[in-house]
This record gives structure tokens, sequence and C-alpha cells, in this order.
């Protein structure tokens, strides 16, 4: 039976990731995944696409802050309780109600990644969701994050694409919520849903809606920010969807049922497959 190798949140959009041995599951994927970001002067997202070096910044959730830690830096909290001027920012296509931070975080991050960035909030008011034309019919209110509430990798894919590079990258570089192991490799492309136990007992459900398209981050070392091995072009040889128009890797999820439940690492999953064509 397929279990749950690993768990992940981005606290900030685009920064180092924050390993967990258990997450609960809000109405928008993780809770505290995404809810952070920086902006550049215009007020729009940057990411380790034109920006690596955020791969350096270490985020961690305390019981009053989010604490920033950065190597050659003196760690810095910044206090969970939402307050913040309220500013609109870009994601993509969205504008997004964003509460700014403080100079102090602004500051600090600026010297962190080597370029005068904002550190933002999700505004208690922000009304973003998820492309409907996958999602449905699941509401699927989402935070900072590129597009969908949760993304499923599957352990064994990695290994199929490394047997294939002359060497192996680690699954951090494709930055996955949720890390699945017992299935084949790309079987992902075929589940429709997964059910996972939760910690309350009763099941959570997740959709798989849309292959992920990847972009350059996967080539980002998330340990030292620099740029590395690129996986992308061996994926580019049997991984290219020509409906996409992109190279993909894991698939994005919505959830169906499960809000407020905690998700475990070793949890079993059960995974529900497409019909074949023409069933």
């Amino acid at each position: 039976m397929p279990t749950v190798q690993a768990l992940n949140i981005y606290p900030i959009k685009s920064a180092r990731a924050l390993p967990l041995a258990s997450v609960s599951l809000a109405a928008t994927g993780f809770e505290w995944d995404r809810q952070w970001m920086m902006v550049d002067a215009a007020d729009s997202f940057i990411t380790q696409r034109t920006h690596p070096r955020l791969a350096r910044v270490v985020p961690s959730i305390g019981p009053d802050a989010l604490t920033l830690s950065a190597e050659g830096l003196e760690s810095l909290d910044v206090p969970l309780a939402a307050a913040g001027a309220s500013v609109t920012v870009q994601v993509w296509n969205d504008s997004c109600i964003a509460q700014d931070q403080g100079d102090e975080a602004a500051e600090w991050l600026s010297e962190a990644i080597g370029d005068a960035v904002r550190l933002v909030r999700v505004g208690p008011h922000m009304v973003r969701d998820a492309n409907p034309r996958y999602a449905e019919p699941d509401a699927a209110p989402i935070t900072f994050v590129d597009g969908y509430p949760i993304l499923v990798c599957n352990t064994a894919s990695l290994a199929n694409l490394n047997a294939r590079m002359p060497s192996p990258v680690p699954m951090e570089r494709f930055r996955p919520n949720l890390v699945i192991d017992g299935l084949s490799p790309f079987e992902e492309d075929r589940i429709a849903a997964l059910t996972i136990e939760s910690f309350q007992g009763e099941p959570v459900r997740l959709r798989l809606v849309k292959p992920s398209v990847r972009c350059v981050i996967p080539s980002t070392d998330q340990r030292t920010g620099e740029r590395s091995t690129n996986p992308l072009p061996f994926l580019r040889q049997f991984r290219f969807d020509r409906a996409l128009k992109g190279i993909t890797f894991g698939e994005n999820a919505v959830i169906a049922s499960g809000i407020g439940h905690t998700l475990s690492v070793g949890a079993r999953c059960t995974a529900h497959f497409d019909a074949p064509a023409g069933a």
C-alpha cells in the first residue's frame, strides 16, 4: 500500500522548505504554506526563477513567530499575529490583498538575497482561487502558491529520472508538499484521487487535477541557492506534454474532503485511478 513518505510546507514562497512529521489541512492547503511572499519594488512576486538565492532563506514556525534564518545573518522573528499595512501585490495574473510585514523584515531579506524586497503576508480578506477549469467541482481557495493548493510527487518517479541522469538530484528540487512512496514510476499520471488516513481517523481525500509544468527552479541547489544540475533536459526527453506545452513532474491536487484533519508521515494511502480510455 502506498504511504506518505514526506510532508513539506513553504511558509515563504520560494524560500527553503520546512519538512514536517505531521501537518494540518487548511482550506487553502497545508497550514502555513505560502502564507508569506517577497515582492519587488513594483509589488510583484519574486521566486527562485529569477532569484535563486531565495533558497538560502530558512523559515520556521514557532508558537508566536515566523523565524527567518540564513547563513551569515542573525535570525529574525516576524510575529504571527496578523498585522501590517494593506498592499495590493501581483502573483502571476492575480492581484492579491496582502499585509506588508515591515521595514525590519524587508531589510533582513534584502541583505539575505542581495536585492531590495519586501515581505508580505496573505491578507485576511484575500480572495484567490485555483483555476476552475481543473479544480471544479471542488472549491479551491489558495494562498501565494503558483496555482493549486497541494503538489504531490512520487519517489519512484524521481528514481526513474535519476537513473537517466549522470548524477542524481534530490526530491527537494521539485518542492513538493506531499511525497508518496509505494507507487510505480509516474503512476501518479493516472491517479484521479488519493485517500489518505488522518490522525482523526476519517480519511482525507485529494483530487489530482493537473500535471505540474516545471520551470527552471529544479536546477537550483536548495541548500546553497546556486544553479546546479538541471534535470529538465533529461525530463524533456520523455515528459514533454504537448497539450500543456511544458515538461511535467508531479501532480497538482485540490482538497475534496478532510479540511481540519492532520496528515502524518507514514500514513497509508489508497489510489483511485482514472477510468481507462474507452471504458
